[in-house]
């Protein structure tokens, strides 16, 4: 059998896995054991890219920290956004136990308390009126039921999303998102009518216009980001529903005005608006929901990752009562739809978020981290732009903030210097430092993760020959 084999995309969704630095870390890092399990994980599982080969071997998640296999604690500032509670959360842990006791299954014919429970919960905290729930095991598949629901209301299956997103890998959800390393090669042909269009990014505006220190100079780009959506959806003419995620989880936060725009020219074109919050929704960017610091309420919400409290896999899709117009069909018919152990788990992940005020603390402490990065950023000229909101924060290091030279090299040994100081964190589109720690965090434990930070990129600045 003749195996074909096309050259490696570009990789945007997280750090390169095989690069000469990470290969000269993982000899410095690790012992025969390590190797040992290392080896057998690449021998059993797939290859691929972003995963494959792992970093390391974890034997430990408590709180807000990782260990590995010899010892070494990392803060988590990654965690896949799961690790909102923390891991293994006591009250959690307590819960589930109790549940599995009590019922372990229900198949999805069946009601179930807990199932019931959370679809009620959701309800009551989502913004707007998105009060029909169907939960799936993971993002990607929640993702794919939006898309066929904005199908059965609209009878339309085009869509507009945007270039640079990430959506999940499943081919609906791979043909909306617009990272090439899940839509090339293996991943095609994709779905016709996957329109996409420029992100918003103004420290980096793909249309052209200049940023006034990463922030929109809205007297001259006049919201072109959200024109041009307007702009599509007119001449497309029978758009289902724009897709998109309402803080892109690099980070970059639309600028103001940005998806009231989006609103009103989907709501004038007949296309419905569905948010993926599945990095940032249960208060990761210092509100419950992300969309909710525009002001602005999808007709689909998509939510995922952190709903099952860093130990359960569970993702819910949220819709408008009159969404509901497709009992006939099967949407998304998923064996552990209404299992009540991963219900559970997300009721009383919601719960826990809730009554410790994780969403206020995220929004106070991740205020005070932009500032420590600012701060930074007149210590250190490489770093071009710092930007977030709420606990999705991270800066973008630049070789020259004139020119903005992406410094991907530089970030990548900024990353293994954080790591040998017990920093974990992810690198996305080459040279961003991603930092998206859990709501659980303390201010010392912040202190401590951005002076990680601060040390490394000074060595790493010195080494490069750019302090």
């Amino acid at each position: 059998m003749t195996t074909h084999r096309t050259a490696a995309p570009a990789q945007s969704e997280g750090e390169v896995n095989t690069s000469a630095r990470r290969n000269r870390w993982a000899a410095a890092n690790h012992d025969a054991e390590t190797r040992k399990m290392l080896d057998e994980d690449a021998r059993y599982f797939l290859h691929q890219a972003v995963s494959t080969p792992c970093l390391s071997v974890i034997t430990k998640a408590e709180g807000a920290y990782i260990e590995d296999a010899q010892g070494r604690r990392y803060l988590d500032f990654h965690g896949n956004n799961v690790h909102h509670i923390g891991y293994g959360h006591p009250r959690l842990k307590q819960a589930i136990a109790r549940q599995m006791d009590e019922l372990p299954f229900a198949p999805r014919r069946f009601a179930c308390a807990p199932a019931t429970a959370l679809a009620r919960k959701l309800a009551d905290i989502a913004p707007g009126d998105l009060s029909r729930v169907l939960f799936t095991t993971g993002g990607s598949d929640a993702v794919e039921v939006a898309l066929k629901i904005a199908r059965a209301v609209t009878g339309r299956h085009k869509t507009i999303s945007f270039w640079d997103s990430f959506h999940g890998a499943g081919f609906g959800a791979a043909s909306v998102g617009g990272e090439q390393l899940f839509r090339s090669g293996v991943a095609g042909p994709l779905l016709s009518g996957t329109e996409h269009v420029a992100p918003f990014a103004c420290y980096r505006c793909p249309y052209g216009y200049p940023d006034d220190h990463g922030a929109p100079q809205l007297d001259l780009c006049k919201l072109t980001c959200a024109n041009f959506v307007r702009y599509v959806l007119e001449k497309e003419g029978d758009v289902a529903a724009v897709i998109a995620e309402p803080a892109r989880a690099v980070p970059y936060i639309p600028p103001p005005g940005f998806w009231a725009e989006v609103r009103k020219a989907c709501n004038a074109a007949g296309a419905l608006l569905i948010f993926d919050e599945i990095p940032t929704g249960l208060g990761k960017t210092g509100k419950m929901f992300a969309c909710e610091h525009d002001d602005v309420v999808p007709d689909i919400l998509v939510m995922g990752k952190a709903l099952g409290g860093g130990i359960l896999p569970i993702a819910a899709v949220l819709a408008r009562p009159h969404l509901d117009v497709a009992g006939g069909y099967a949407f998304g018919h998923y064996t552990h739809e209404k299992n009540p152990v991963t219900t559970c788990a997300a009721l009383t992940t919601i719960q826990i978020i809730e009554d410790e005020g994780l969403v206020e603390a995220a929004a106070t402490l991740g205020a005070y981290a932009l500032e420590r990065l600012r701060e930074m950023q007149h210590k250190h000229r490489t770093i071009g732009d710092v930007r977030g909101r709420g606990f999705l924060f991270g800066a973008e290091l630049v070789l020259d903030r004139d020119s903005k030279e992406a410094a991907n090299d530089l970030a990548e040994d900024v990353l293994y210097r954080c790591l040998d100081k017990g920093l974990s964190f992810k690198l996305s589109m080459g040279n961003n430092l991603t930092l998206t720690p859990p709501l659980i965090l303390t201010r010392q434990q912040l202190d401590t993760a951005l002076s990680i930070v601060d040390e490394a990129l000074s060595e790493a600045e010195t080494s490069f020959g750019l302090a």
